[in-house]
């Protein structure tokens, strides 16, 4: 029996040489950091994790040159999970043509070594109305049992002028999943807002229901008069009907959060309450600058905010300020580790996506110690002052 030989394209072995080499990359702490949480020297997936068989045709009959067919322009924005031992990841990944996808992403580290599994996720569209562009998804495991995926869908919006081809609309859609492979689409979010992003569920059941995390907006970019995290109920997720949803921690002048503001992941359960991280949203003369924020809510009353740090807990440094949107750090997904670890997911620029290290001890410990916000300068110099004064008998 004669077997038809397989050629590849001619720089098949040294390019999966190179991507292997490049995967491997040990990444490390950064040395000098503020104590609360550990930034890392590397990005832990870029566009060139990305699988080579995604972007080569490797049929030289068919790609004689060895060119790449389909180019990838970012990885960012993942939701995050502990799956079979491994540190997972759901990847935002942007294609050359702007469209983004989700893709799972796996490492023994969490920190490093991050290989894609071999295809990208496959999210059922809603029929006759399909998404065209889904981005930022949210993976939470439910007390029901379910792995939900809240994400936004993106559409055009169908009262633009003709000559209008970027007004969209944006709304959350659904999925949940048992194995992260296959995915039941659910009805996209319905609630009395004009536009929803960032919408996350609580991973526990209130009073029977379940708990969901908004933010409601006027329009696609514009929050207008919405704005702000809120909390709404849904009887059934196969109806996702909004109910009696309320702003819990709302936008505030000359803050961090003065334009707009919105939940990442799910919040992390604490002896001392719901921890939460948030961006929030801020203009400046060189134009929007998102920043990570902390908060946590009571344990009994998740719509109660017990601790209100001011300021923003991350912001982009150095090269994370430059991308495709510059100024830029978002996060929707962490890992709490039973030891108490957490591996904090963020995304800089809307291009590549890093991680931070800590543990819930000093996460909450920075929520319950920080100084809270005066809104004023004066007051900001009378925090100051206090601090130093305490510190008098131990310079």
């Amino acid at each position: 029996m004669i077997t038809e030989q397989i050629t590849r394209i001619p720089n098949y072995a040294e390019l999966m040489k190179q991507h292997e080499q490049f995967l491997a990359i040990e990444n490390h702490k950064i040395l000098h950091g503020n104590g609360i949480y550990s930034r890392y020297n590397n990005p832990v997936v870029t566009e060139n994790h990305v699988p080579i068989h995604w972007r080569y045709d490797l049929n030289a009959e068919t790609n004689p040159h060895g060119m790449e067919r389909i180019g990838f322009n970012a990885t960012f924005n993942a939701g995050a999970m502990k799956w079979n031992g491994k540190f997972l990841v759901c990847v935002r990944v942007e294609g050359n043509d702007r469209k983004s996808f989700f893709a799972m992403a796996e490492s023994d580290t969490g920190v490093d070594n991050f290989r894609f599994w071999d295809k990208p996720c496959v999210i059922p569209e809603i029929p006759g109305n399909p998404d065209t562009n889904v981005y930022d998804m949210r993976l939470v495991a439910h007390e029901d049992g379910w792995i939900y995926g809240i994400f936004c869908t993106e559409r055009k919006d169908p009262n633009a002028p003709t000559n209008d081809t970027s007004s969209a609309v944006a709304n959350a859609g659904i999925v949940r999943t048992k194995d992260l492979i296959h995915f039941d689409r659910l009805p996209d979010l319905i609630s009395n807002s004009g536009q929803q992003r960032n919408v996350v569920i609580h991973p526990e059941f209130v009073d029977g229901k379940y708990a969901i995390y908004t933010r409601p907006q006027d329009g696609f970019i514009d929050v207008g008069s919405g704005g702000g995290i809120g909390l709404g109920f849904i009887t059934d997720m196969k109806n996702p009907v909004v109910e009696n949803e309320q702003i819990i921690f709302g936008k505030s002048y000359h803050t961090v959060y003065e334009l707009k503001n919105g939940l990442g992941p799910a919040p992390i359960k604490t002896n001392e309450g719901w921890l939460h991280l948030a961006h929030g949203v801020r203009n400046t003369a060189a134009g929007l600058r998102y920043t990570l924020y902390l908060f946590m809510t009571d344990l009994n009353d998740i719509s109660r905010v017990i601790y209100k740090p001011a300021g923003h807990f991350m912001a982009p440094q150095n090269d994370e300020r430059i991308g495709d949107v510059s100024n830029v750090l978002f996060s929707n997904g962490w890992i709490a580790e039973e030891n108490g670890d957490v591996y904090i997911y963020y995304a800089s620029s809307d291009t590549r996506l890093h991680v931070a290290t800590s543990t819930v001890e000093k996460l909450v410990d920075y929520c319950k110690n920080s100084p809270v916000d005066t809104y004023t300068s004066g007051g900001s110099v009378r925090t100051i002052l206090d601090l130093i004064e305490r510190n008098k008998n131990f310079k």
